[in-house]
C-alpha cells in the first residue's frame, strides 16, 4: 500500500475530531441591556374622609331676652351649615344669640367623604318674675310655719291692738316685705261667745285693724287680703278662756 495514502488516512479522523470539538461549544447569549432608572411611584388617590361636626349652647336654658352662645367645630368639612336662622359658618367659630322662644340649632358639616350633623336645643323660659313669685311664696310661708311671721292676739269683744301686737305687726311688716310677689291673707278669728252673724263682723274688724297697721307699716296694698272666719276655725277647742284667749286672733296665711 501507498504510504502516503496512510498518512493522509490517519490525519482525517483528527481532523474530525478537532471540528466536532470546535462545533459542540456554544456561543455565550447576548448581553441583556439593565435599565438603571430609577422607578418613580405614581402618586396615590387621596381617600374620602367623613367630616365631623360637634355643637353646644351655653347656657342651654335661658330666660326670655337674655343671651346664649353657640360654640361648633368641626373637621374634613369644606362647608357648615346651621339651621334654626343662622345659615352658612365657618368650619369652627362662635355666635351670640338671643332666641325669643326654644329652638333646636342643627350643624350639618358637608365634605369629600359625604355629611355629618349634630344638633343643641336652647330652652327659653318666661322671665323671673313668675320663678320669683313662687319663691317668695315658699319663703314666706316658710317664714309664717317658723313662727317669724305671728298671729296677733285682741281682748274679749274688741277689735283694738294692743302695744304687744303693734310690736308682732312691726315685725311681721319688715317680713312681708322682703317677699314683694307674696300675697297675704289676714284672718280674723273669734271665741265661741257671740252669734255667728256678729263674729263674722267681729272677725272682719279684727282683719280690717290688723291690715291697716301693716299698710301704715309699709307693706305693699297688693301684698295683703282682709278675711273673717269668725269662730269657723278655732286654734283650740275648749270652752273657758284658757282656750278662748288664744281663738281671739289675726291670723297669717300666704295665699297659693
Amino acid at each position: 500500500m501507498n504510504r502516503g495514502f496512510l498518512v493522509t488516512v490517519r490525519f482525517v479522523p483528527c481532523v474530525l475530531l478537532v471540528l466536532a470539538v470546535g462545533s459542540c461549544q456554544k456561543k455565550p447569549p447576548p448581553a441583556v441591556a439593565v435599565d438603571d432608572t430609577p422607578r418613580v411611584a405614581a402618586p396615590a388617590k387621596p381617600e374620602a374622609v367623613m367630616p365631623t361636626i360637634e355643637i353646644t349652647a351655653a347656657p342651654s336654658t335661658i330666660e326670655r331676652g337674655s343671651q346664649t352662645t353657640l360654640s361648633w367645630k368641626s373637621t374634613d368639612a369644606t362647608s357648615v351649615l346651621i339651621d334654626g336662622g343662622v345659615g352658612n359658618v365657618a368650619e369652627t367659630g362662635s355666635l351670640v344669640l338671643s332666641p325669643t322662644e326654644s329652638t333646636t340649632y342643627t350643624a350639618i358639616a358637608r365634605g369629600s367623604g359625604g355629611s355629618a350633623r349634630d344638633s343643641t336645643r336652647v330652652t327659653v323660659v318666661p322671665k323671673s318674675v313668675a320663678k320669683l313669685a313662687v319663691t317668695d311664696i315658699e319663703a314666706l310661708q316658710r317664714a309664717i310655719d317658723d313662727g317669724r311671721v305671728r298671729p296677733i292676739f285682741f281682748d274679749y269683744d274688741r277689735a283694738l291692738l294692743s302695744p304687744k301686737s303693734k310690736q308682732v305687726l312691726e315685725e311681721n311688716a319688715r317680713w312681708i316685705k322682703r317677699f314683694p310677689a307674696a300675697t297675704v291673707i289676714v284672718e280674723g278669728h273669734c271665741d265661741e261667745r257671740g252669734s255667728e252673724e256678729y263674729n263674722l263682723a267681729l272677725g272682719d274688724r279684727r282683719a280690717q285693724a290688723t291690715r291697716d297697721y301693716l299698710l301704715d307699716a309699709g307693706v305693699s296694698p297688693t301684698q295683703l287680703e282682709a278675711l273673717s272666719f269668725g269662730e269657723e276655725r278655732p286654734f283650740e277647742s275648749c270652752h273657758d278662756e284658757t282656750c278662748w284667749s288664744k281663738n281671739r286672733r289675726a291670723h297669717f296665711a300666704v295665699k297659693r
